[in-house]
């Protein structure tokens, strides 16, 4: 009886003690999770729970407690290369649990933890022990942790946090790529693109204007122009000749901080050079040449030299020689030296000094055909159609011949064949339709070539503007994602917005900003005009909170100014989130709801799942204890089972008279604890009482005198469709009736 209460005594309690292990590491209250922003806060709320003390009936009880944690910290910045006489402070560590009465202490980890960083365990003052650089690493990763002064025991999980170095002007800008050099064709317009050249900054450029950079130039006027924020160079002077000077020098500076007063700089050379245009015609050293040529001169052998001389290089410069007038066209001819470029006078006819001895020719020297202009710049709408006229060029033979011209397109510098020009009168017209957004200018070289003779060519530069239609809607210059402070005051700018256009309009870009019609009476936000492109996104109360909607999203349309007006819809994305007094953010994940007994919702669950666990055990529990209370004659007749008890006493042999009583058997607790012996002859007339009725179970008993034990077999079989005899037999012989 006293084991039989213990045994009931740890059923009772098993139960209890598996739900209490449940909650613990299941349920919210036993541990939480935390979640920070940089810059954020966090704060975790105690709970208690209840669970019985150890040990069978006791009815104490123990508090189980999680203290309250909450780190406390703003975004940490440190300033680069800080060089005072002491360590810089960056920032102070501060959790719930720092008293003043509490023995604790906060340990730093982490990327720089002891070497760059040092935090003073008392206060949780973080330092910076050494000089930083931002452009060798811009952050460092750290983690914060409370433990026990005396043991070292955590006493709250790790919190990571980031320090980020803060950019100072301390690099100037650089020119990777230079020195340069670069050319323009001579006698180019004002205006013309020569080059562009790009300095680099180290300095963050998404903190002020380290990183800011404005150009300009030392040297080289008044030739030469830069853009102050494209570095691009251009021609600032009329008629450049490079007969008169091909080279010149120029020395372009950036400066940083938008050029003000202080920033640093840097500058590089450009040698931009002049390359050669045919504007210049071969001329003849002397007006008269004059030469004796003996009267019998071989026919085909020279019989004089002439030059002109080009101030041009290159093909340019190449002058073919024709007799064009005279009383001996048919006596000489005159051909052009490739290598000197000389004419060469040579005889046709044999000569006779007696028929004539003097001749007088009139020789020309001439050059390729000569454009108008250099340089033509033209101009044509992105959404012209096909066979637009966009302009033409003219060009001249300047020889006195006047030979007609042909004009062509030079096809690589017009690889997608997007223009043609007519061959006879140089209109340049529109082959495939233009996309100012993809392509502004088009450079196309036009070639002009003599009819009389395809060897003298001269080339011209097009320069093609594609000017823009409004065909673009304007739209946010950035994917904007605002934050909102649960604690803000009703009209707070949540958000400045701002946009762009892909189309650049001569007028300049103005845009119309409105909220789409849905949305013009919603309770929340409303925008307001800057008169500067850009709105302000207003919040219209501060009741927002973030159990009740996490995040807004406010549809805005913006149109430009353009014609027709082209417009499109934006969505901006506000998040509500937690913040200091001071407005700054410190948390945008959605925290538990707190009730207001203090549970939070995700406890309240966690505690009905256990409840419902623990009533699952009780069931399974009383369920168990009913099977094991069931007599062990077996009802369901499809059931066969075998079931052996064996016993230590010796038995007698088939003098022992005594049996077991198999009712007795199937209540082994018995009355007192103990087993009855009864004859065996009263178990046999038993069991022979019911041969009038269907028997069920068949029990066979068997004694044996050479056994030192007893074994009792019970045996369940089918029931027959006649009634069945429950026989006792003997180890002696058969009962009766077999």
């Amino acid at each position: 009886m006293p084991r039989r209460s213990g045994e009931l005594q740890m059923d009772l309690w098993l139960p209890l003690l598996l739900f209490w292990i449940t909650c613990a590491s299941s349920s919210p209250i036993a541990g939480h999770s935390r979640s920070t922003q940089s810059g954020g806060s966090a704060a975790v709320a105690a709970v208690a729970v209840v669970a019985p003390a150890s040990g069978p009936g006791s009815e104490g009880q123990r508090l189980l407690s999680r203290a309250k944690r909450g780190w406390v910290w703003n975004q940490m910045f440190v300033l680069e290369e800080f060089s005072g006489p002491d360590p810089i402070l960056v920032g102070r560590l501060h959790t719930d649990l720092d008293v003043g009465s509490k023995n604790i202490k906060y340990v730093l980890a982490g990327e720089g933890a002891g070497t760059i960083f040092a935090i003073n365990e008392n206060t949780g003052d973080i330092h910076a022990m050494k000089r930083l650089d931002r452009e060798e690493k811009a952050e460092y990763t750290l983690t914060a942790q409370v433990v026990n002064a005396d043991t070292d025991e955590p006493l709250e999980p790790p919190s990571g946090f980031i320090i980020k170095v803060q950019d100072i002007n301390d690099n100037p800008p650089q020119f990777i790529e230079g020195p340069y050099r670069a050319s323009v064709p001579e006698m180019s317009a004002v205006g013309t693109p020569v080059t562009q050249v790009t300095a680099t900054d180290a300095d963050d450029s998404g903190y002020g204007n380290s990183a800011k950079l404005v150009y300009s130039i030392l040297e080289g006027q008044p030739y030469f122009s830069v853009d102050p924020n494209s570095a691009t160079i251009k021609i600032a002077l009329h008629e450049m000749d490079r007969e008169m000077r091909e080279e010149y020098l120029v020395v372009i500076q950036a400066k940083d901080m938008g050029g003000h007063m202080g920033g640093l700089s840097g500058t590089t050379t450009v040698t931009v050079t002049l390359t050669d245009i045919n504007d210049n015609p071969p001329k003849f050293s002397k007006s008269l040449y004059e030469f004796v040529i003996p009267e019998d001169l071989p026919m085909g052998k020279t019989g004089g030299n002439v030059k002109a001389n080009d101030r041009d290089i290159g093909e340019n410069a190449r002058s073919t020689y024709n007799i064009i007038d005279g009383d001996g066209l048919g006596m000489f001819e005159i051909v052009t030296d490739a290598q000197t470029q000389e004419g060469i006078l040579r005889l046709r006819k044999p000569l006779d000094y007696e028929t004539k001895h003097a001749y007088i020719l009139k020789v020309e020297a001439t050059n390729p055909p000569v454009f108008s202009k250099p340089m033509y710049r033209l101009e044509v709408n992105e959404n012209a159609p096909i066979n637009t006229v966009i302009g033409s060029v003219t060009a001249r033979d300047p020889d006195s011949s006047g030979s007609s011209v042909r004009y062509f397109i030079d096809r690589h510098t017009d690889l997608e064949r997007q223009f043609n020009i007519n061959v006879d009168d140089g209109k340049i017209t529109l082959a495939k339709p233009l996309d100012r957004e993809t392509d502004m200018w088009h450079n196309i070289t036009v070639t002009a070539t003599e009819v009389k003779n395809h060897s003298q060519i001269s080339r011209a530069i097009v320069a093609i503007r594609v000017m823009d239609i409004n065909d673009n809607a304007p739209e946010f210059a950035t994917e904007y994602e605002a934050f909102l402070c649960e604690n803000g005051k009703p009209g707070q700018v949540i958000q400045t917005l701002s946009a762009v256009d892909k189309d650049d309009p001569i007028q300049g870009h103005y845009f119309d900003y409105r909220l789409v019609p849905e949305m013009l009476n919603n309770p929340n936000f409303t925008i307001k005009n800057n008169q500067d492109n850009s709105i302000s996104v207003l919040a219209k109360h501060d009741t927002f909170r973030r159990q009740k909607q996490e995040m807004y999203f406010l549809p805005i349309i913006v149109t430009d100014n353009g014609h027709p007006p082209m417009s499109s819809t934006n969505t901006l994305t506000i998040r509500v989130c937690g913040c200091s007094k001071d407005g700054e953010v410190q948390s945008c994940n959605v925290e538990a709801y707190v009730l207001p007994i203090g549970l939070s919702m995700g406890a309240l669950i966690a505690i009905l799942a256990c409840i419902t666990l623990l009533l699952v055990i009780v069931v399974l529990f009383v369920t168990l204890r009913r099977h094991k209370n069931e007599p062990l004659i077996i009802k369901d007749d499809e059931d066969v089972r075998e079931n052996i008890i064996r016993y230590d006493d010796e038995g007698g042999g088939e003098e022992d008279t005594e049996a077991f009583d198999i009712a007795t058997l199937q209540n082994p607790d018995g009355i007192n604890g103990y087993l009855p012996r009864k004859e065996s002859n009263r178990t046999s007339s038993s069991c022979q009482g019911r041969d009038s009725t269907p028997a069920p179970t068949a029990w066979t008993s068997t004694s044996s005198s050479t056994s030192d034990s007893t074994k009792l077999t019970t045996t369940r079989r089918r029931p027959r469709t006649t009634p069945s005899r429950s026989t006792a037999t003997r180890a002696g012989g058969p009962s009766p009736g077999h």
